[in-house]
Order: C-alpha cells, then sequence, then structure tokens
C-alpha cells in the first residue's frame, strides 16, 4: 500500500492595495490551488492587509479585520465549498489594539483554532500589535485522513520553545506563514526545528515584489534517516524561488509517523527536570532591551 501524501499548496502571493481586493485574490488562488490537488492552503503573514502597520494607532484599529467578519467568513465558506483546509491570516480587531492571527478552517468550514502571534517583533513596528497567549494543536481532517496540526508566525520561529511547545502538544505538522527575507541562516531555523523535533514546518512567505521579502517558501519535512539509506537525508522537500505563484509541498505523512515511531529526537529523552532557568523570566545584559513589552 502506498504511503499517504498530503499536499500543502504555499500561497507565495503579492497582496493588493485592499482587504477587498485580497479577499478576491486570496479566494481566486485556493480554487486554483484545489485544482492543483491541494488538501491545505497557507497564505503568507497577515494577508488581509499585505502586513502593512500603520504608525497612527486609530488608522491600525481601522484596518484591522475581525475574526468573525466577511473576510474571515469568506474563506470559512471556501474551505467548505472545495473541500480543502485553508489557514487565514489577518490583522484581527482586538482591544487594546490589533493582532497578527493566524485562522484554520478544515474541509468542512470548521474552526480548528485562531492563533495570534506570540512572539511580537516588539523592536519594529509590530510593537503597536497586542501578541498571543498560547501555541494551539487540532486534528485536521483531510481527505488523505487526520493529521495533528498547530501554527508559529514568523517570528515565532525564532524561538526553539515555539517548535518545541507544538511537539509537545502533539503536533505532527507546524504551518508558519511569514512576511521578511527567508535567507540561508532563517531556512536552517526551519531546518533545525524539523529535526529537533521530528515534525514536517510548511511556511509561506510573500514573493520579491513585496518589501523586505523574497520569496523561498519551504517544506522541511523532518525525516532525516531512513533505513535504505547510508547517511542522512535532505530534509528540505520544497524550496520556492522569489516569484510569486503557487507552490504544491507532497508530505508524505506516514514516512513521517514510521520515523517519529522510532528515532531518538523529538520527545523520547529530554530531561524536562533539568530545564527549570527556561521558566526564568530575569534578562541580564547584554539582553535587556528598553522596548521590551512587560
Amino acid at each position: 500500500m502506498a504511503n499517504r501524501t498530503i499536499n500543502i499548496a504555499l500561497l507565495q502571493l503579492q497582496a493588493e492595495a485592499s482587504t477587498e481586493q485580497n479577499l478576491k485574490k486570496g479566494m481566486e488562488y485556493c480554487r486554483k490551488a484545489k485544482q492543483m490537488g491541494a488538501d491545505i492552503c497557507v497564505f503568507p503573514e497577515m494577508w488581509s492587509d499585505g502586513y502593512r502597520i500603520p504608525e497612527d494607532i486609530e488608522e491600525l484599529r481601522k484596518q484591522a479585520v475581525p475574526s468573525d467578519g466577511e473576510f474571515v467568513r469568506k474563506f470559512r465558506e471556501l474551505a467548505k465549498e472545495l473541500g480543502i483546509a485553508i489557514l487565514i491570516t489577518l490583522l484581527e480587531k482586538h482591544e487594546p489594539r490589533p493582532r497578527n492571527t493566524a485562522i484554520l478552517f478544515d474541509r468542512f468550514g470548521r474552526k480548528l483554532y485562531s492563533y495570534s502571534k506570540v512572539h511580537t517583533c516588539d523592536f519594529g513596528e509590530e510593537i503597536r500589535l497586542d501578541a498571543g497567549e498560547d501555541f494551539y494543536v487540532a486534528e485536521l481532517d483531510t481527505e488523505k485522513g487526520m493529521v495533528k496540526v498547530g501554527s508559529m508566525i514568523c517570528y515565532d520561529r525564532e524561538f526553539p520553545e515555539s517548535a518545541r511547545i507544538l511537539m509537545l502538544k502533539g503536533a505532527e505538522l507546524i504551518l508558519v506563514p511569514n512576511a521578511c527575507p527567508m535567507e540561508i541562516n532563517r531556512l536552517s531555523q526551519l531546518r533545525g526545528r524539523a529535526y529537533e523535533n521530528m515534525v514536517a514546518i510548511a511556511t509561506c512567505n510573500y514573493p520579491v515584489t513585496t518589501d523586505d521579502c523574497n520569496g523561498h517558501s519551504s517544506v522541511f519535512d523532518g525525516v532525516v534517516y531512513l533505513p535504505e539509506l547510508a547517511g542522512s537525508r535532505n530534509t528540505c522537500i520544497l524550496e520556492t524561488g522569489e516569484a510569486e505563484g503557487i507552490y504544491i509541498g507532497e508530505l508524505d505523512i506516514d514516512m513521517l509517523r514510521e520515523y517519529r515511531r522510532k528515532e531518538v529526537h523529538g520527545n523520547a529523552y529530554r530531561r524536562p527536570e533539568k530545564y527549570g532557568i527556561l521558566l526564568d523570566e530575569k534578562i541580564e545584559e547584554p539582553f535587556v532591551r528598553s522596548n521590551r513589552k512587560i
């Protein structure tokens, strides 16, 4: 019996000038992805407004969209219509300040989770956003079977705790909306997170036509060793170029599960009783930053 392959569509798209245009374009590309055989569609970070964060807080609030409003509802309805999962991203209306959010709908149009970025970029314009409170994992029902899915957003990937928490909560696949240059070091972070947690990580970035972005969306499947190979294998099963487009990563979920049952990474040999310092909130030089939100 052949292994099951889950097709993950990375929608590496250039955002338009308005939320209405992004809604229309996003829906169009989800339909195209379905025709290409996608089981899951992933958008870049904050697709509702193309990752634009005005300095004026009132303009920022005006630009944000509610999680139960038309923009999100249309993607929920589309997921049900097409029979595919959609991870839609948005600048979410929230008090006291908007949030950078990703919402996962399954192929029946059910909301599985709403995740807001925990590690906001407070050294930059995201200091004007509220941070999320937790990481979530849900059982996603695809036509190829169930898969346990969670999300990080962009800067979250630079903290090993993000992927580790998702793995400990059961994630097999981590979906990562992104909006920054994906160069060798950030790609190496994703490769490392997949390797050390034995999870697949699918990241969708904006194309090179977006300021401070360069495409290079990717899928790492986390499977380093196979019995039939003398050495290790390349866990990168997809790295896109810079251009706008739909890119499909084919994740062999059965191979990943078999690997997770046998290999030594992940949770099998951890020593959590030794990690107490990880919960210490004290910050000392050289890491003190005056703009860190409390």
